[in-house]
């Protein structure tokens, strides 16, 4: 497809929701109007991308750069500074009350994006101690041209074995802005540990096709891929003898830090104690449903715990403790767990379709291995397409069990993703959740909105589908089912606590641990798992409760205002409509608010 400024595109009517406004189909604006300018700064912004970031480009859909990797010099750090003060300029001069409804959000976004990027560069300077930047962008510079049948094999490996080629420099270039005594332990023994991963890929995914290639072409990538062998050997060296001996710095960002990124990652006014105090309520009713259910799965059982209707702490911690322990019991080998995952979403699929829940995608999807330069942060993930490209495969991505776990850890880690929380996850990061969602929101006229889409409003909704399929009687209701759904909220819920507590007050792993396994019913496993994740970033863990509370608020808006005429289906399909800003954007769009 050919790329145009986004807001000119002509598109197809989207659904209609009786009674409220939808997203509207933008006609050519006359050369020179407040419009037409706006589409021309969106389209610099898009095209800026590629050039400074050129492997985000590749994933994105853009190809121009995809033989370059990028400068991360300080060099390449001013010139992006400028581009984007430059860029924050022109959006400054432009009157967004002169703008239609949609380019309104759009501007509020890309508003948001510029002076985040410019806070991480000039304040937080994460450039500087954060080592994982540079590991995901060497990975994926690999990865993004292998994973994907965008061009012919002959094509990717040419951009790959430049990108090989470049690969020394690059590495140099992150060792220079790198201040060893400011990274985080965690992230360097994490990073320490994922570094091969790009020489996997290279040598897995790239060299079984390079027989396609002319004989010219395949001996330089013989020897671009020895390059990249030295290069990733060299930095694995200082990764062990520079970098992880030296790492001292504080992986909490503290109150100040925090509070300013909290802002621009979740586009919201909500305050650090507004998120805190929500969360904790949701916390305890959570926990109160969980036992309702308990009650209902452990009644009559021979040795079940007192089930009394008002129960004391303890009483209702050893109820859910109970009944929880009957799913843990149901779960995959430890060679089973991708087989189970195709297994569950085959079946969330079917069930999808048979009720009619929402206007199902036509892109593909695949179950893969996740890769080894990205193992080691979260159990699974959904990698979509680039909004820029079509008819390409989306990835549910699951990482393996360790080889060098022992028995005791794998049943821990299996406990958890017992078979009921394999659908649970299925739903979360495919059908009808992630997959689903960023398919129907690639679909938008907006290609600068799929860019900035919106970490809340994303994860939310895979919290929200969850809930969707328990309340549409998803595994005919099974109640063990229901209490993992549950789970998995009260999962969400505590990952803003944990967020919260970690980065801001000082919460110990000990009692990081005792929150998640006692206070969320987490496997040990599972939960040193997520002390990992959350002591390696900070702010995302945030993205699933405030987003899955905007979701369901926005559907209770809905409900009232439409009362009898309210469908689930059309509702779902309105609220993807407009792709994945914040849900905040969403609501003033459907319901014909003001847009602030």
């Amino acid at each position: 497809m050919r790329l145009i400024p986004a807001l000119l595109l002509a598109t197809a009517a989207l659904p209609t929701l009786p009674g409220l406004a939808t997203a509207t189909t933008a006609t050519p604006a006359p050369r020179g109007t407040t419009e037409q300018r706006f589409a021309a700064l969106s389209q610099r912004y898009i095209d800026g991308i590629a050039r400074f970031a050129p492997t985000y480009g590749t994933s994105l859909g853009d190809h121009r750069f995809d033989d370059r990797i990028g400068d991360v010099s300080a060099a390449g750090r001013a010139a992006l500074v400028a581009h984007d003060r430059a860029l924050l300029a022109e959006l400054g001069r432009i009157d967004r009350r002169a703008l239609g409804r949609e380019a309104q959000v759009d501007a509020a976004l890309l508003d948001n994006a510029l002076r985040y990027d410019l806070w991480q560069i000039e304040v937080l300077q994460n450039w500087r101690w954060d080592i994982q930047i540079y590991n995901d962008t060497a990975g994926g510079a690999l990865y993004s041209l292998a994973a994907r049948d965008f061009a012919p094999w002959p094509q990717r490996l040419k951009a790959a074995t430049a990108r090989m080629e470049r690969m020394p420099a690059f590495l140099a270039q992150a060792r220079a802005a790198i201040v060893p005594a400011l990274v985080p332990q965690i992230y360097a023994t994490t990073v320490a540990k994922q570094n091969s991963g790009m020489v996997e890929i290279a040598e897995g995914m790239l060299a079984p096709h390079k027989g396609e290639l002319t004989a010219a072409d395949r001996k330089r990538f013989d020897a671009a891929l020895v390059t990249l062998k030295a290069a990733a050997a060299e930095h694995q060296r200082w990764l062990d003898t520079v970098l992880v001996p030296q790492a001292k710095g504080d992986f909490r960002l503290g109150a100040k830090l925090y509070d300013q990124k909290m802002k621009y990652a979740l586009v919201s006014d909500l305050t650090r104690p507004q998120i805190k105090a929500r969360a904790t309520a949701a916390l305890a009713d959570t926990r109160a449903q969980m036992y309702a259910l308990s009650r209902q799965v452990l009644a009559g059982k021979p040795g079940a715990p007192a089930l009394p209707e008002r129960p004391s702490a303890a009483q209702q911690q050893a109820a859910i403790e109970a009944a929880l322990q009957l799913s843990y019991a149901q779960r995959p080998a430890r060679d089973g767990l991708m087989a189970k995952a195709k297994q569950t979403l085959a079946q969330a699929t079917d069930f999808v379709r048979a009720k009619n829940l929402i206007t199902m995608p036509d892109a593909p999807v695949k179950i893969i291995t996740m890769p080894k330069f990205q193992q080691g942060v979260a159990v699974a993930y959904c990698d979509s397409p680039g909004p820029l490209e079509t008819g390409l495969d989306t990835f549910y991505a699951i990482s393996p069990i360790p080889d060098d776990w022992t028995e005791a850890q794998a049943t821990s880690f299996l406990s958890e993703y017992n078979d009921y929380m394999i659908q649970d996850l299925s739903i979360h990061e495919a059908m009808p959740g992630h997959y689903l969602q960023i398919a129907h929101g690639n679909q938008y006229k907006s290609v600068l909105r799929a860019v900035l889409s919106s970490g809340p409003f994303v994860e939310g909704w895979a919290v929200y589908a969850e809930g969707m399929m328990m309340d549409a009687d998803y595994m005919n209701g099974d109640p063990l089912f229901k209490l993992t759904v549950l789970k998995m909220r009260l999962r969400s819920i505590t990952n803003s606590l944990l967020d919260i507590g970690i980065q801001t007050e000082g919460l110990s792993r000990d009692k990081a641990m005792q929150m998640m396994m006692t206070g969320a019913f987490q496997q040990e496993r599972e939960a040193a798992g997520k002390w990992v994740r959350a002591s390696l970033g900070s702010t995302q863990l945030l993205s699933y409760f405030t987003g899955y509370a905007e979701h369901v608020a926005m559907r209770a808006e809905a409900k009232k205002r439409q009362g009898a005429a309210f469908d689930l289906k059309t509702y779902n399909d309105a609220v993807l409509a407009h792709g994945s800003p914040p849900a905040r954007f969403v609501r003033q769009l459907m319901f014909d608010l003001p847009i602030g």
